[in-house]
Formats: structure tokens, C-alpha cells, sequence
């Protein structure tokens, strides 16, 4: 009981779904005793869903985040496991399955709604209790409470994107993971700190703005208004990748985080979400397009300055022709805009 109540405190404790989902699999993989514990990511690519491990912890080592040997693929086909994918198109609240090698694996889908972005899977070869299992889904209960309140402070009412008080803990992870990798490499004698951005594999911060916002409104309405940035949340989810972050920052404004890509892949990335947005058919509204400017973040560098290069890229689309994306460097080199220090303020030829 004193175990049980330790990881309790422990899960409730934390601010972040990292965290948390670090903190649960501790606490099922010592309560089950069990081999091995994951936190599976359930994600719906194109009709399709998709299974990845995000966070694992196998018995006397500390648990740990997960990431794939491919960071752009959504994770392995859930028909690789067709008992868990039966579970999840029954909705059931568990499954369980024990392999040919003695293999045992619990499978607890995280329901909200109708809908499992989140399972929990157990790994150990001893069958498990009714009281273990009974105790498990009580720590996943907590764990799922936890999860909504995490997303209610999180995401915006209106979308369901992550809000901007949310981007600024992100982007700080994601600029520690630049510095970290930044880090690693030895720099020549007499080199700068900042270097040219290269084909390298980076992040990349993309600013998003819908294209004459207030003509909609005001000929439409508020009403057709939101049902317009609704369905560019929804565009944005579908056309960007599962590990990359979108944001809402307010009004018509949007804000992605794309992970460890090429400059050429993240040009096909975003430009793929600005042709979906042209394409689209939007209700009573009709065509709408999207304007974007984005960047390479650079770990030496503060946020507010990678922001401020990708706003600049964001403006000079705007100011030419709108519909278009963009890339901050590639304008700087070309001459279309002035490459500006920390502390200066942008200026177009």
C-alpha cells in the first residue's frame, strides 16, 4: 500500500505529459512486477493507425523516453498487432495476449470518448492477478484524470492545438536538444559558434498565418470564422508528422515544430499543408490559403530571436503575393531581406 500510494504522489506531482507518462510506467511495471512496461503512442495517419513507443522501462533500469530508429515514421502498422488492434476496434478496456516463447502482454488502451491515443502495454511471463490487474487499472484511471487536466491547461478551447503557454516549454526542449547535439560536435579553430544551415538533419520552427482572415469574418461572420481556423487545426494535424508539434498562438496565427529533418524535408512538409489548405473546400467560405515563413533553430540563439527570423519570413510572404512559404536563410542569402543580429530589428529591401 505505502508503494502504491508513492507512485500516486509521484504521478499527481508532475506538469508535464513526459513526465507522467514516466512516472506510470514505473509504477505498473513495480506493482505487476513485470518485465517490461511501455507507454504506446496510437496515431492515425491517413485512415491508418499507427503504434510507437514513447517512454519503456524493463526491470531493475530506470525508466526512459523512447525514440524510434527512424524519428519521421509514424510507428509500426497496428495490424503487427492484431490483438491489440481487435481491442482497440471493439473499444475494449483491456487485451491480453500470450505468445508462443511464454510471452505475456497486457494491453490498457487510454479511452477518452470514443478515441485511444494512448496504451499502456505490460510484458512479463507470469500471468497476471485479478487483484494486480484490478490495481493497474485503478493507476490507469488516475493516469488518464491526470491526462485530461494536462490538457485542458494545455490546449486551446477552440481548436484543440496547443496553446502558446505550451509552445514556450517546447521550444525550450527542443532548443536544449539542438545545444545537446550542437555539443557533440568539435568545433575547428577560429570557426563561429553560429554555422551555415546545411542538409543536415534539424529542427525547424514554422510560423503559419491564414491569408485575409478578417475578410472572412467580416463577410461571413465569427461563426464561419472559427469553422474556418477549426478546419486549418484539422489540416495542420493531418499534414504534418506525428513527432511534430502545431500550435495556436492566437487569432489566425499558427505555430509548428518540426523534428530532426532536412531543409528539403521540411520544404516539402510545410508545402504540402499549403497546398492541402489551397485545395481545400471550405464551407460557405470557399478557397482559402495560408502564408509561412520558417527557420532553422539554432542553439545558439535565444527563442525570441529564431520566433522573430521565422515572423520576418512569415511577412515577407505576406507582403509578396501571399500563399507562399518562405525559408528565413534563403531570403537572407538571395538578398531579399536583411540578416539582422539578436538585438536588431528586421528590415525589407
Amino acid at each position: 500500500m505505502d508503494s502504491l500510494l508513492k507512485h500516486m504522489v509521484d504521478m499527481t506531482g508532475h506538469r508535464d505529459h513526459t513526465m507522467l507518462d514516466i512516472s506510470v510506467i514505473s509504477a505498473v511495471q513495480e506493482l505487476a512486477n513485470a518485465g517490461c512496461a511501455r507507454v504506446l503512442t496510437l496515431a492515425s495517419v491517413r485512415g491508418h493507425t499507427y503504434v510507437r513507443s514513447r517512454a519503456v522501462v524493463v526491470a531493475g533500469q530506470p525508466a526512459r523516453m523512447e525514440e524510434g530508429p527512424d524519428p519521421a515514421s509514424p510507428g509500426e502498422p497496428i495490424e503487427k498487432f492484431p490483438v491489440l488492434a481487435g481491442c482497440i476496434a471493439r473499444h475494449e478496456a483491456s487485451a491480453e495476449h500470450l505468445d508462443a516463447e511464454g510471452k505475456r502482454t497486457l494491453w490498457l488502451p487510454i479511452w477518452l470518448g470514443d478515441k485511444a491515443d494512448t496504451c499502456l502495454e505490460i510484458i512479463d511471463p507470469t500471468p497476471y492477478t485479478p487483484d494486480t490487474v484490478h490495481v493497474i487499472r485503478g493507476i490507469v484511471s488516475v493516469y488518464k484524470n491526470f491526462q485530461n487536466l494536462l490538457d485542458y491547461s494545455e490546449r486551446d478551447s477552440l481548436t484543440g492545438l496547443l496553446n502558446r503557454k505550451t509552445f514556450d516549454d517546447q521550444l525550450a526542449k527542443m532548443l536544449q536538444t539542438s545545444s545537446a547535439e550542437q555539443d557533440s560536435l568539435t568545433l575547428p579553430p577560429g570557426e563561429p559558434e553560429r554555422r551555415q544551415h546545411t542538409d543536415q538533419e534539424q529542427q525547424w520552427l514554422a510560423v503559419v498565418d491564414v491569408d485575409h482572415f478578417k475578410h472572412v469574418n467580416d463577410r461571413f461572420g465569427h461563426l464561419y470564422g472559427d469553422e474556418v481556423l477549426i478546419l486549418i487545426a484539422n489540416l495542420l494535424t493531418s499534414s504534418f508528422r506525428a513527432q511534430d508539434r502545431v500550435f495556436r498562438f492566437g487569432g489566425e496565427e499558427f505555430v509548428v515544430l518540426l523534428r530532426s529533418t532536412t531543409l528539403e524535408n521540411a520544404k516539402m512538409i510545410i508545402d504540402r499543408f499549403r497546398m492541402n489548405v489551397e485545395q481545400h473546400d471550405f464551407p460557405q467560405v470557399g478557397k482559402v490559403t495560408v502564408s509561412i515563413g520558417f527557420v532553422a533553430i539554432s542553439a545558439y540563439e535565444p527563442s525570441v530571436v529564431v520566433l522573430g527570423r521565422a515572423d520576418q519570413a512569415l511577412y515577407f510572404a505576406k507582403s509578396h503575393g501571399r500563399n507562399m512559404a518562405c525559408h528565413y536563410d534563403e531570403l537572407v542569402s538571395g538578398g531579399l531581406l536583411h540578416a539582422v543580429e539578436s538585438n536588431d530589428e528586421a528590415e525589407f529591401f
